[in-house]
């Protein structure tokens, strides 16, 4: 790197145009010298954007441009790289038009970051039944920043959801799917695949040195010598020890409902959860708004708000920034620490 080229910029892309995203993006930028965030462009339309500030009484300033003039504009302006396809303007209203918009802005954040334009690559939230018609056929947006991955790198993508908050970090195993599937879908394999991701990737970007995992079982006490549900016996443990003899820091099955208060939280960096709500609830908790949705296993850094569109309340000045700020926050604190790994 030569002394004068511009701090590289994160990229944000601004979700659903009917949600929350533009007004979070907006809010965030003003909070740029409060909470000291590292300098951000919005992937999205600059129009929408200055109509949803005025709309919402905050006079910000939005310039067009480019990755490579953002950082130094960041200052006195939002800076915003405007999409190919178009983005209408209806808070609170789903429009399928809108589609395009939304696919395009992660995809052009991704590739950006992955040609190095951009450090780290910051998502607001999707509303995935209104991409569907699209052509977009993902679970959800993790699934597809991986299928990214994998036709820019060559390489199988494994995107892992990391929760992350101030005092806990969590793993769900299994993510989306009904309860009464966790038990088949709840592997050997998935565990160990999750657990390496989660052994380099808290090496590389969060550097610490030797991460210490735990695993929470699936059954009540963790099965209890399995009269409570064999699946920790059967699948956890042996999972686990073949865990360690390669080397890792990683505990248990360990009980579900003494892993996550303050005491048992100082023994680990992060706790691998059997199922959605066991990660999910102890971290959102402990910290509503400050807990930020990382994914691992991806050759590129992407953080995102740990919440939804938020329909019902669109546009209309309510919605708390507190998560993207912490999003952003982390993803430039990652990609520092990436750039000395």
């Amino acid at each position: 790197m030569h002394m004068h080229t511009p701090l590289t910029p994160l990229a944000l892309s601004v979700g659903e145009p009917a949600g929350i995203g533009p007004e979070l993006a907006l809010k965030a930028w003003l909070a740029r010298e409060s909470a000291a965030l590292p300098p951000f462009v919005v992937l999205g339309c600059p129009k929408l954007l200055t109509a949803r500030a005025q709309a919402l009484g905050l006079a910000i300033p939005i310039e067009t441009t480019n990755f490579e003039q953002a950082s130094d504009l960041f200052h006195q302006a939002l800076p915003v790289i405007p999409l190919k396809a178009a983005m209408k303007d209806n808070a609170g209203t789903l429009d399928p038009a809108n589609a395009p918009a939304v696919i395009e802005a992660i995809e052009t954040g991704t590739r950006a970051v992955w040609a190095g334009h951009a450090s780290a690559l910051v998502t607001c939230p999707i509303q995935k039944s209104n991409l569907y018609a699209a052509g977009f056929s993902h679970p959800g947006h993790t699934e597809f920043l991986g299928a990214l991955a994998e036709e820019l790198s060559g390489e199988k993508a494994n995107p892992v959801m990391l929760l992350a908050g101030p005092d806990l970090r969590t793993i769900p195993l299994t993510v989306h799917i009904p309860l009464k599937d966790v038990s088949s879908q709840l592997t050997a394999e998935r565990l160990k695949i999750v657990a390496r991701i989660a052994n380099a990737d808290f090496k590389s970007r969060f550097g610490i040195e030797y991460p210490r995992l735990v695993v929470a079982g699936l059954n009540p006490h963790a099965g209890e010598s399995g009269t409570m549900g064999k699946e920790d016996d059967s699948i956890l443990a042996p999972a686990i020890r073949d865990l360690q003899q390669e080397g890792l820091d990683i505990r248990g099955p360990l009980p579900g409902d003494t892993l996550f208060h303050a005491r048992a939280r100082e023994s680990y960096d992060v706790a691998l959860a059997s199922y959605h709500d066991q990660a999910l609830i102890p971290v959102k908790t402990l910290a509503f708004d400050e807990t930020v949705n990382v994914t691992l296993g991806l050759p590129f850094i992407r953080t995102s708000p740990d919440h939804g569109t938020a329909l019902d309340i669109a546009g209309q000045g309510l919605a708390n920034p507190q998560s993207l700020i912490s999003a952003i926050a982390l993803a430039g604190e990652l990609s520092q620490k990436n750039t000395q790994a």
